[in-house]
Parts: structure tokens; C-alpha cells; sequence
């Protein structure tokens, strides 16, 4: 039999579906798996920061319409780029386990955040990084950095960036961990919804390939991921806001993070819920509730025009 996994070109998006190819032949003799490089919107803009291309699943779409269009068997997806509402007749079946969430600031001088000098200047294409790096040090200028993990770094090099900040899992998987000066702790910056995992999105009516890759979920990163993405499903949350959120298991309990921030980083809503594991979903829409009447309703109605909660 053989499986098609659509993916990304990017070297991250080889090397993470490249991984879900070696396990499942491992785990399935019988199957051969081909990687079907597809190129996204997302990957076609690389000048302009991803608020100003617009709409959602701009690294996910193209290859949803393969998928629903049976080019392909099932798609691998960094979770932070799956918009909070999957297009109808598509799932996702499998969170492999998560690899670190949190961001990393990578800088010439090996310093964490704390040591830069004032006027640094730290490149990011995130939104959520910048406002965040903002409200702590809002004596740092921000420069916007669009590529892949290659191109980001030798900007690095060759300009006059102090820093950059990426996420910590990218680097991991392309073997670059080393590079990381400073793991940034979530109390400092709150990293994006469903950073660090993965997910494997199929037809909802494809059993067969449901089953193949039942053995891959892992029960833990389903739970959070799930409860950041009910918080941003509630928020109605796209790219063109500061929206983060992170979930931990402490036992039976799961504990969400929430937040939202204006752009320019002076306001940064930041609240969190404890509850059942059993209620992740809820949870998620609870905390994104709490914000919104905390203030975070004026920052979306700031942001977008107009409240996306608005009557």
C-alpha cells in the first residue's frame, strides 16, 4: 500500500513529515510512504509579514484542498498554523507528542532577553512575539523577518539584528538547538497556540488511514492542544492579532494560559483556568470569555474594526 503525506517544501516541514514517514513504515511493513511537496500561499509571500497577506491557513490551505480533493492521504501540520475551524469533511486524527513549546531567542552575543541593550534590534515575523517582547521591553525596536529557519539565521549573521526569536521545537528537529542563547519561560513570553506540535489532518471519511495512524496520538498534546484551540476558536482569533495560549496536564487537572495584547505591546490581557482534564474544550472557551470581558474585546475591535463578538 501506499500512503501520500502532503507537506510543506520547507526544510522543517521535510524533516518533521519525513519523521512521520519513518514511524509509520516502521510501525506498518506493508506501507510505502512518498512525501507530496506542496506550496502554500504562506510560502509564495515571503516579503510581506503574514498580517498584511491576510485570512487564515495561509500555510495549510493548499494542502487541504489536495487532501479533500483525494491528491493525498493525509497532511502533516505545525499546529500553530491550523486555523481553529478545519474545512468541512477534514479532521484531525493524530497529535504525535509535543516537543518544547516555548520560543527561543537566538542573539550574536549569546545574551537572554533580560541582557539586550537598549535599542536592540530583535527580528520576528510574530505578531504575538512582538507585542509580548514589547510589554517587557518596550525599549527594544522590532524588525520584521519573514523566510524559513536558514534564511532567518543568516539574516542574523550578515545584518544588523542583535537577535532573533524562533520557535524552540523548529530548531530541535533541524538538529540547531545548540544555537538557542536563551529559552524564554512563559511567564515572559506565552508562546502560540499549538506551538510545538504537530497534527496529522485526513478526510473525515477515510477510516483506513484513521486507523493507520491511530498508534501516533498522544493523549497529553491532544488534550492541550485542543484547549488552546477552543480559546482561539472563541476569540475568532486570525494573524492579525497578538492571540497566545498554553496548556499543561498536572495530573487530572489542566491548567490553560490565555492572552491577548495590542500590537504596539502597551496592553497585554493575560489571564488563566484550572479544571478537569475531561473539560479541555470548555475550558478554552471559558478562559477566552474571561478575557473578553477583561478588555480583550476592545484590543479585537481595535485591531480588526470591529469586536468579533460585537452584536
Amino acid at each position: 500500500m501506499i500512503l501520500k503525506i502532503g507537506t510543506r517544501g520547507s526544510r522543517l516541514a521535510l524533516a518533521q513529515s519525513q519523521w512521520v514517514k519513518e514511524e509509520i513504515e516502521r510501525r506498518h511493513k506493508n506501507i510505502n510512504v512518498e512525501l507530496i511537496r506542496i506550496t502554500t500561499t504562506g510560502d509564495k509571500y515571503l516579503e510581506a509579514p503574514l498580517s498584511k497577506v491576510g485570512g487564515k491557513g495561509l500555510f495549510v490551505k493548499e494542502i487541504e484542498e489536495a487532501l479533500l480533493n483525494k491528491r493525498i492521504h493525509m497532511a502533516v501540520h505545525s499546529m500553530k498554523d491550523v486555523p481553529a475551524e478545519l474545512p468541512k469533511g477534514l479532521m484531525l486524527s493524530a497529535f504525535p507528542e509535543r516537543e518544547d513549546p516555548h520560543d527561543a531567542l537566538i542573539s550574536r552575543e549569546n545574551l537572554n532577553i533580560d541582557q539586550l541593550p537598549p535599542g536592540s534590534k530583535v527580528g520576528t515575523s510574530s505578531l504575538r512575539r512582538a507585542a509580548q517582547l514589547l510589554h517587557i521591553r518596550p525599549d527594544l525596536k522590532i524588525v520584521s523577518l519573514r523566510g524559513n529557519v536558514d534564511t532567518r539565521l543568516r539574516k542574523l549573521e550578515s545584518g544588523d539584528l542583535q537577535a532573533i526569536i524562533l520557535a524552540t521545537a523548529g530548531l530541535k528537529r533541524l538538529g540547531l538547538s545548540k544555537l538557542i542563547s536563551h529559552t524564554i519561560p512563559d511567564d515572559k513570553i506565552l508562546p502560540a497556540i499549538g506551538q510545538g506540535a504537530l497534527g496529522l489532518e485526513v478526510r473525515s471519511d477515510d477510516v483506513d488511514t484513521v486507523e493507520i495512524l491511530n498508534f501516533l496520538d498522544h493523549e497529553q498534546t491532544r488534550l492541550t492542544v485542543n484547549a488552546e484551540r477552543s480559546f482561539l476558536k472563541e476569540l475568532q482569533g486570525g494573524c492579525q492579532v497578538p492571540i497566545a495560549g498554553f496548556a499543561r496536564l498536572f495530573g487530572t487537572q489542566l491548567c490553560l494560559k490565555g492572552l491577548v495584547a495590542e500590537l504596539d505591546g502597551s496592553v497585554a490581557i493575560m489571564d488563566e483556568i484550572t479544571g478537569p482534564k475531561t473539560q479541555a474544550v470548555k475550558l478554552g472557551t471559558e478562559l477566552a470569555r474571561k478575557l473578553l470581558t477583561s478588555g480583550a474585546d476592545r484590543i479585537l475591535e481595535h485591531v480588526y474594526g470591529k469586536g468579533p463578538h460585537a452584536s
